[in-house]
């Protein structure tokens, strides 16, 4: 092997121009998503304006209906997988290895861990919507479809999907959505000091 043969290696051991670059552009998306991870609406509020640009966009051409459709199946899948628990209930019913969901009152209370965290659902979501609207742009995939057939499918599987995942949810008592710890009331105080 010579000497320049590494990746992102020119001939003297240096990092080469290209690989520096690419490097250097990671690294300011890296920050970017750091730096936009506290702000969840702002974020969300944003892929919206992207999906509905990308609708506007696909109305206007009327075509690209078979991307828009593949769309959906991904988001929908994004979205099972945010409502789904990391460890599965049903799976872990024999077996007493790793947290499990509690299934008695008595039983300890343990937060819900989602198998796609919101960042990431967010961020596959938007990536989503950003490589649909790329697809647009080139004629070869504006197949040509019956789209009515399409949308019918569609909403028939979402409402499958979400009955089954509606029945997993009641049969392993877990809710996905939390709004943070509860808070207990102690007693309250009345305002009585202790003389000596």
């Amino acid at each position: 092997m010579s000497e320049g043969d590494s990746i992102g290696e020119s001939v003297h051991g240096k990092p080469s121009m290209v690989y520096r670059f690419f490097t250097r552009l990671g690294q300011l998306y890296q920050s970017w998503l750091d730096k936009s991870t506290p702000y969840t609406a702002v974020r969300w509020i944003v892929t919206l304006g992207l999906s509905f640009i990308y609708m506007i966009r696909v109305y206007l051409l009327q075509g690209w209906y078979i991307v828009t459709y593949a769309l959906g199946i991904y988001h929908l899948n994004l979205f099972i997988a945010f409502l789904s628990p990391k460890v599965d209930p049903s799976l872990m019913e024999d077996s007493d290895d790793g947290p499990s969901l509690p299934t008695k009152q008595n039983e300890e209370f343990r937060p819900f861990i989602r198998r796609l965290p919101e960042f990431k659902f967010w961020h596959s979501a938007t990536k989503g919507i950003l490589v649909a609207m790329a697809c647009t742009f080139f004629e070869a995939f504006n197949v040509p479809v019956f789209w009515p057939i399409l949308v019918m499918y569609f909403i028939m599987l979402f409402c499958i999907t979400m009955k089954r995942q509606i029945k997993h949810m009641i049969k392993y008592r877990y809710i996905p959505f939390t709004h943070g710890k509860r808070k207990y009331k102690g007693k309250e105080d009345v305002g009585k000091t202790f003389a000596s």
